[in-house]
């Protein structure tokens, strides 16, 4: 059966800016699927990037894997750019009007995002798995627990938020997977070269500084969950 993890920019950047771009392509190969960027995530963290000094090397890199097909885009499975494209016009559209503050929507969605959305809607109607991946709180939180993301851009903002809409009705069944799950997963896969106690730590720190938002409860339930597999 076909599945696909479908992959947000910002996930592919933590796992760039943390020199992981070799563990992500052989957890490729074990995963059985597909790994999959729209058109829009291409241009934001490969044809956007590799024109500006500071990034071109982590875009050169995320370019090598397109052209190695570790990375896909949804023509691999059939599926026209026109037809994300016009299901992700409309997810930003609705998105950006639900919240208002400082006299002025708040814009919680960006085009990338929104394809992955509508790729991941696309993929289960047509009966595929798949999870989205992506490290953006806003964007997660938006996905899993859209009651609460008032109360994050309010903290974020430092404002008064008022909600226009139901955000529930954004986005609906889209599992979520993050970076700090995916390197989790190569670890006890033994992808990761390095050995010793610390070594799972020092990947989930490293996602979190460079890129993935995760909080040190987070961190500390998956390494809990770790020395409880083991046992």
């Amino acid at each position: 059966m076909t599945k696909a993890i479908i992959f947000d920019a910002s996930t592919l950047i933590t796992f760039a800016m943390n020199g992981l771009l070799n563990e992500l392509a052989e957890l490729k190969k074990i995963f059985g699927g597909k790994f999959i960027i729209t058109k829009a995530v291409k241009k934001e963290a490969i044809d956007r990037p590799i024109t500006i000094k500071r990034f071109e090397l982590q875009a050169m890199q995320l370019k090598v894997l397109l052209t190695e097909k570790v990375l896909e885009l949804p023509s691999s499975l059939n599926i026209d750019d026109k037809l994300i494209e016009e299901d992700a016009k409309e997810i930003v559209t609705s998105a950006n009007k639900i919240f208002y503050g400082r006299n002025k929507n708040i814009e919680i969605i960006q085009l990338g995002e929104s394809e992955c959305v509508a790729l991941s809607k696309i993929l289960t109607e047509r009966k595929i798995p798949n999870l989205l991946a992506i490290d953006e709180r806003t964007m997660r939180m938006l996905c899993e627990k859209p009651e609460n993301l008032r109360d994050l851009l309010e903290r974020k903002l430092h404002a008064k938020i008022t909600v226009r809409g139901n955000p529930k009705n954004i986005i609906t069944n889209c599992k979520v997977i993050r970076s700090t799950e995916l390197i989790y997963m190569a670890y006890k896969k033994g992808l990761i070269k390095l050995k010793g106690n610390m070594v799972l730590d020092a990947l989930l720190y490293a996602m979190r500084y460079k890129g993935c938002s995760i909080s040190d409860k987070e961190i500390q339930e998956i390494k809990s969950m770790d020395r409880r597999v083991k046992k």
